[in-house]
């Protein structure tokens, strides 16, 4: 009796296969994360410093504001709404990130009814509405202007209803 030949298959070859199969996929993620990581380290340490935001009131008198007007509108709470306009222009070296007026309410005797200190915020779209947002949002560089709104809806009865005294008191700069 003769015997039956087989064909022989190795076995391991198939596992073979797979092993440096997963080793070639391990080794090209171990390689490309290092490069994020050399990549990463790099920009981290080539960065520049952000520029920090520098709240100081010496900055005001670098800024001009005109064309001061004032107006009002009825609320929908059935109150008076108090809009006071104006333009102001950064004649300073610095860009201004953010603004904080005093505002002082004068009675019928000239001291004031009412104060209060509020963000400057400037017009950004006038149609349909005039619409604001705060300084921050749109820098004023050296040399620019804006047309800026405060807005006010609890002013005290005594006020005179004359313009309102306007103070700088906060200018942020970066």
């Amino acid at each position: 009796m003769g015997e039956i030949e087989t064909p022989q298959t190795p076995k391991f070859s198939v596992l073979e296969e797979q092993r440096s199969f997963t080793m070639k996929y391990a080794m090209l993620y171990s390689a490309m994360a290092v490069v994020a990581l050399v990549v990463s380290l790099v920009m981290f340490l080539t960065r520049r410093p952000a520029a920090v935001p520098v709240a100081n009131a010496e900055y005001a008198p670098q800024l001009a504001i005109s064309d001061v007007q004032m107006s009002e509108a009825d609320s929908q709470t059935g109150g008076k709404l108090i809009y006071i306009d104006g333009h102001v222009v950064n004649h300073g070296p610095a860009t201004v990130t953010g603004v904080r007026v005093q505002v002082a309410f004068p009675n019928d005797q000239g001291t004031p009814a009412q104060t209060e200190t509020v963000p400057m915020n400037v017009i950004y779209m006038r149609e349909p509405y005039v619409d604001t947002r705060p300084v921050g949002a749109s820098p004023l560089g050296p040399g620019a202007g804006a047309d800026f709104r405060l807005i006010f809806d609890d002013v005290n009865d005594s006020w005179n209803q004359q313009l309102p005294l306007l103070k700088l008191t906060q200018v942020t700069t970066k």
